[in-house]
C-alpha cells in the first residue's frame, strides 16, 4: 500500500492546524514533520512546542524526522509530545547511540525509523536491521525544500528494498525529497511505499488531486 506524508515544512505556518487538517481532507496517510537543529543540517525549522500543539490539532499519524546532532538526548522529549514515528539519521552520532536512541523510542511505544543521507551507503542500515519499522532514504540533502530529486538515488532505493525484503519484509520505506507526481512513478518502482512530499502538496490549490496523482502514480 502506498502511503502519502506531506511535509509541514512547505505549509502556512499561520495557518498549520488547518493546512493538515486539509490534508486529511485530501487523502493523506502520515504528516511528515522534519526538525533541524542547524548544526546536523545547514538550516533551523520547528521542534517539540511545535509539535504538541500539533498533536492537539489533530489525530493523524505523526512522522517525525529529526536531522539534529546527539538525537538521543531529545528522542524521549519527542515521544512525550506527540510523535507517532520517531526518526534519526545513522549519521549523527556513533552506532551505539543510534542504537540506544531507537531503543529508547521503542521502550516508549512509538514506532521507529533510521535515515540516510544521499551520499550514506546502503549498507550502514545493517546494525538497525530488524529494530525499526521505518527507513527513509533522502533524496536531496537534507536541510532544506524544494529541492530537485537525485536520480542516482534510486539504485539505492531499490538495494534498501532488497535487503528490507530479506531481513524484514514489514518494514517500510520512505523516500523523501523532492517527490512530485511524476517522481513519484521511480521511487515506487524501485521499492518505496511511503513518500514524503512537500511543495508537490502543500504548494497546490487543489490538495486532494496532488495527493491522488502522487498516489497514482
Amino acid at each position: 500500500m502506498i502511503k502519502i506524508a506531506p511535509s509541514i515544512l512547505s505549509a502556512d505556518f499561520a495557518h498549520l492546524g488547518d493546512e493538515v487538517a486539509e490534508i486529511k481532507k485530501a487523502g493523506a496517510d502520515y504528516v511528515h514533520f522534519d526538525v533541524m537543529d542547524g548544526q546536523f543540517v545547514p538550516n533551523i525549522s520547528i521542534g517539540i512546542p511545535v509539535l504538541k500543539s500539533l498533536r492537539k490539532a489533530t489525530d493523524m499519524f505523526i512522522d517525525v524526522h529529526l536531522m539534529i546532532d546527539r538525537p538521543l538526548r531529545y528522542v524521549e522529549q519527542f515521544c512525550s509530545a506527540g510523535a507517532d514515528l520517531l526518526n534519526v539519521h545513522v549519521e549523527a552520532d556513533c552506532e551505539e547511540n543510534i542504537r540506544s536512541a531507537i531503543e529508547k523510542v521503542r521502550s516508549l511505544g512509538k514506532k521507529t525509523g533510521v535515515t540516510l543521507k544521499p551520499k550514506t551507503p546502503a549498507d550502514a542500515l545493517i546494525p538497525y536491521l530488524g529494530m525499526v519499522d521505518l527507513v527513509l532514504i533522502m533524496t536531496v540533502e537534507p536541510g532544506f525544500g524544494g529541492q530537485r530529486f537525485m536520480h542516482d538515488q534510486l539504485p539505492k532505493i531499490a538495494e534498501v528494498r532488497r535487503m528490507l525484503d530479506l531481513s524484514c519484509p514489514g518494514c517500510e520505506l520512505e523516500v523523501d525529497g523532492g517527490v512530485d507526481a511524476v517522481t513519484a512513478k521511480l521511487v515506487k518502482e524501485a521499492g518505496a511505499n511511503v513518500l514524503v512530499a512537500g511543495s508537490a502538496v502543500f504548494g497546490k490549490a487543489d490538495r486532494q488531486a496532488a495527493v491522488s496523482a502522487i498516489r497514482n502514480a
